[in-house]
Parts: structure tokens; C-alpha cells; sequence
């Protein structure tokens, strides 16, 4: 063998035979869940729902919805935040081409192509994916639904702050200062006059006033960090009597208060379990109370909220902020619905409820938000964004199904498990080494793979682990 590298400029072969093209032994995770949507019929039920978005005449060749789908849920495994990175890491990864079920001489499809079937294929198919995987889970007993879990957190929108606009006149904000800067008598100001009259002015970013012109949707507001930006509001609703399964997610504008968006989510969320409670596949696993206690932070509390949901039969458990002293004379509905709540949410039950809140209700975020890159948004309008987030989410969900089947919910968590097994096989192979008849197999492995062995950590690479553990159990007869 040459120990010199060959150039890429060598002239290709015209011809080459398919059994001697390069091929990956492809990833186990994505193998054992193309399985599970295989055989929940995932193909069979998107082209249903997508048929009549098809031209029926021939033309271009399309891409099956199916091959769509799975590059959005490849965006959640791969935590991958933008369409286009989501495009070139397809066609980068010979595993993820198998997934596909792309053949040799099918190209991946490209981010505009994506773009272009997003806009065309409706909100409603999109939910409706993301209904499937609700009913996938919980035919594999997954899913409760007694006690839903809300809470709501900020998407940074693709939208600049610097260039938002009037409402009423489209006026650009530092074209709206420098009209204020010559009422005051500045004809021609500077940017540090312009930012000094600008610090003066109190209410300076209103969404009553302001808007950005190519995605309205989104609200000015101060995030968490303190810095102030255009966002948009993802609200979830978590059973928390379950495996921690998302049931519901809606878009708001990012200024809109958690008492004002609680009834949408909680609508969508009874919706979803409905649908499950009259399939017969899955109507056993559905509680027969399902959906009717809410847990949610003392953001969601509220006279009106409690009074509201008390009128539709929820049993509330909502933390109640600290108001001092209340006076409630003309009040008396809304001081029976406080008492209420008050009395759960202190009794045992209620303070389980709390605890797992913390638990299951605000790790989904860190999965799909911070780790799955959909913190910050790269598309504009509620429409487009919700379809992403949908799929996005039902990858979650799918996480959950994976890691009850095989221990983990992510590729990398699997890649990490692989880790873990080969590490302890190499410890207990350390221990009975003394014993002559397997010192030689030893030897043999450690020799082998010795440029992938660290002598302190006892760890392989990713790569190699697989077929190093094939090795062992071939050497040790395990």
C-alpha cells in the first residue's frame, strides 16, 4: 500500500460497477427508526394527506413527502437549526442518504426545494404529521393525558430591531427620530444626537406603534437575558402523567401574555387527545379524564384565567404569585377559584405536581430549543415557522418512542451508549486477564486497535466501536 495521497484531479472511470461503490454500514439509530415508521406505515399515511398538493400530470420529478418529513426530523437528531444546513448535511452522510432511501444517483434535495414544498404543502398536513407521531407513541403505551403541563418561552425572531417601521406611516424608526430631532429645533442631527433624544423618550418600542416590515408577527420584548429583541412565543403542553410527551405547541407574538395564550394551547392540546381517545388503536392508553388538570408557573395566574377554566371543568394546580393582601369585595367567584387553586396546590398532590413540573415541563425547551437549534428562528411569519416547529417537536416525541425501544433518544446519545459498553467490556477483559486463556485475545485486540485506545480512559472512537465489540465477542466467544 502507497503511503502517498492521491490526487483528486486523477480522471475518473467512465463506468463503475454499484458493488463497487463506497457504502456505509449506515447508523443503528436511524435504522431502527426508519423500522418504526415503516411499520406504523409513516409513507403510506403523508402521501394520503399530501396527494392532492401533487401535480397529477408528469413534470419535474417531485420529492415524496416522505423524504420531506424526515429531512425536518433530521434537522431535530442532527440538532441542526436552518433548512439549508439541514440540506448539505443529507448529502454529506451516506447514513442519512439510506434514510432517505435515496438511490446512487438520486441527488439530495436542496434547501430551496424544501422551501419551495413547505409553502405549498398547508399548516394542516404539518399538524397532521405531527398528530401521527401523538398516536405512534401512545400506541406504545407512552401517553396518559390526566394532567397537562404549560409553560411558554421566547424564539428570537429573523428579524432586525433596527429596522422596524410605523404602523401608521412606515416610517423608519431613525427617520421617526430625526423629524423629532427638527421640531426641536436640529436641522441636521448627528447619530449622538439622535441617541441622546432617543434615551429621553420614554415607551421608545411599543407594538402598538411598531412593526417589521417583512415579518409582522413578530413583537418587540425583552428576553431573558436582558436584551431586548423581535420574538415570537412557543407555548407547549407537556402529559405529565406520561413519559413527559409533548401534546400541543402554538405560536404567539412574543408580547403576549401567558394568561391570553393558555386557552389556545390547552384547545389544541384537548383536540390532539380527543383524536387519540377515538382511535382504537390507542383509546386504552388514553386516560378517561384526559386533559382535565392543569399545572402551569404563576405566570398563568389570573381571576379571569382561574374563573375560566374552573367554568370548563379543569382542576387547577397554578402557582400563585405573592400579592400581599387581597381585597375581594365584588369578588366573590374569583375568590372561591383562588381558594381553590390555593388548597391544591398545597396539599401532597399538589406539590408532586410542582416538582415534576420543574422536571418534565421545561426540559423539553433545553431538547428541542437550545440542544435542537430552534432557539432562533430562520424563517419569518407564524405560518412558516409553526410548520418547522411541529415536525421539530414530533422529532421529540419520536426521541421519547426511541428511548423506551433502545435506551436512547438521539444519535448521539446512542454513539455515547456504544461508548459506555465497549469501556465496561474493556475493564472486565482488564480484571481476567491473568487468566491465560484470554490473554492472547486480548493482546490481539489491543494491538489492533491501539491508535483508537486511550490507556487511561479505556474509550474508543465512535467509528470503531462497533466492530470492535464485534472483534471481542469473536475473540472471547461472549
Amino acid at each position: 500500500m502507497s503511503m502517498k495521497r492521491q490526487s483528486t484531479r486523477h480522471q475518473e472511470s467512465l463506468w463503475i460497477a454499484s458493488n463497487a461503490v463506497a457504502s456505509s454500514p449506515g447508523h443503528p439509530f436511524y435504522e431502527k427508526l426508519e423500522r418504526v415508521l415503516q411499520d406504523a406505515g409513516f409513507d403510506k399515511f403523508v402521501e394520503s394527506k399530501c396527494a392532492s398538493y401533487y401535480a397529477k400530470k408528469q413534470g419535474r420529478p417531485s420529492i415524496p413527502p416522505g423524504v420531506y418529513f424526515r429531512m425536518l426530523l433530521i434537522g431535530y437528531f442532527e440538532r441542526i437549526d436552518s433548512e439549508r444546513g439541514i440540506c448539505w448535511r443529507c448529502s454529506d452522510s451516506l447514513s442519512l442518504r439510506g434514510f432517505l432511501s435515496l438511490r446512487l444517483d438520486q441527488s439530495t434535495p436542496t434547501h430551496s426545494s424544501l422551501s419551495r414544498i413547505r409553502g405549498r404543502l398547508p399548516l394542516e398536513v404539518h399538524d397532521a404529521v405531527f398528530g401521527w407521531v401523538l398516536g405512534v407513541v401512545a400506541a406504545h403505551g407512552l401517553i396518559d393525558g390526566k394532567t397537562l403541563g404549560v409553560d411558554a418561552t421566547t424564539l428570537e425572531a429573523n428579524a432586525a430591531l433596527r429596522s422596524i417601521v410605523r404602523r401608521d406611516t412606515d416610517e423608519s424608526y431613525e427617520g421617526f427620530l430625526k423629524g423629532l430631532a427638527r421640531e426641536s429645533g436640529v436641522e441636521t442631527p448627528t447619530r449622538a444626537d439622535l441617541a441622546k433624544l432617543d434615551k429621553k423618550r420614554p415607551k421608545k418600542g411599543s407594538n402598538k406603534d411598531w412593526k417589521h416590515p417583512h415579518d409582522p408577527d413578530a413583537e418587540i420584548m425583552k428576553m431573558k437575558d436582558g436584551r431586548t429583541h423581535l420574538a415570537h412565543k412557543a407555548e407547549q403542553a407537556i402529559d405529565m402523567s406520561g413519559a413527559g410527551t409533548v401534546l400541543a405547541v402554538t405560536l404567539h407574538g412574543g408580547a403576549k401574555g401567558d394568561t391570553k395564550s393558555l386557552p389556545d394551547t390547552l384547545e389544541a392540546a384537548q383536540s390532539n387527545l380527543a383524536d387519540l381517545s377515538d382511535d382504537p388503536e390507542t383509546s386504552e392508553e388514553i386516560h378517561e379524564d384526559a386533559g382535565r388538570e392543569v399545572v402551569a408557573d404563576k405566570g398563568y395566574h389570573g381571576n379571569e384565567t382561574l374563573m375560566d377554566l374552573i367554568d370548563e371543568d379543569y382542576r387547577t394546580y397554578i402557582s400563585e404569585p405573592d400579592r400581599g393582601r387581597r381585597k375581594w369585595k365584588d369578588k366573590e367567584d374569583a375568590q372561591a377559584a383562588t381558594y381553590a387553586n390555593r388548597r391544591r396546590i398545597r396539599g401532597a398532590r399538589g406539590k408532586r405536581l410542582m416538582r415534576r413540573r420543574g422536571e418534565l415541563v421545561e426540559r423539553p425547551f433545553a431538547h428541542y430549543l437550545e440542544a435542537g437549534g430552534m432557539r432562533r428562528t430562520h424563517l419569518r411569519r407564524h405560518g412558516n415557522i409553526l410548520k418547522r416547529l411541529l415536525v421539530h417537536v414530533a422529532g421529540f416525541n419520536l426521541g421519547i418512542l426511541m428511548r423506551d425501544l433502545i435506551g436512547r433518544g438521539t444519535p448521539r446519545e446512542y454513539a455515547e451508549l456504544r461508548r459506555e459498553m465497549v469501556s465496561v467490556v474493556l475493564r472486565l477483559l482488564d480484571a481476567l486477564t491473568p487468566f491465560e486463556s484470554l490473554r492472547c485475545a486480548w493482546d490481539t485486540i489491543r494491538a489492533k486497535f491501539a491508535p483508537d485506545f486511550d490507556g487511561e480512559a479505556r474509550k474508543f472512537s465512535a467509528p470503531h466501536s462497533s466492530v470492535l465489540m464485534e472483534n471481542i465477542v469473536f475473540s472471547t466467544g461472549c
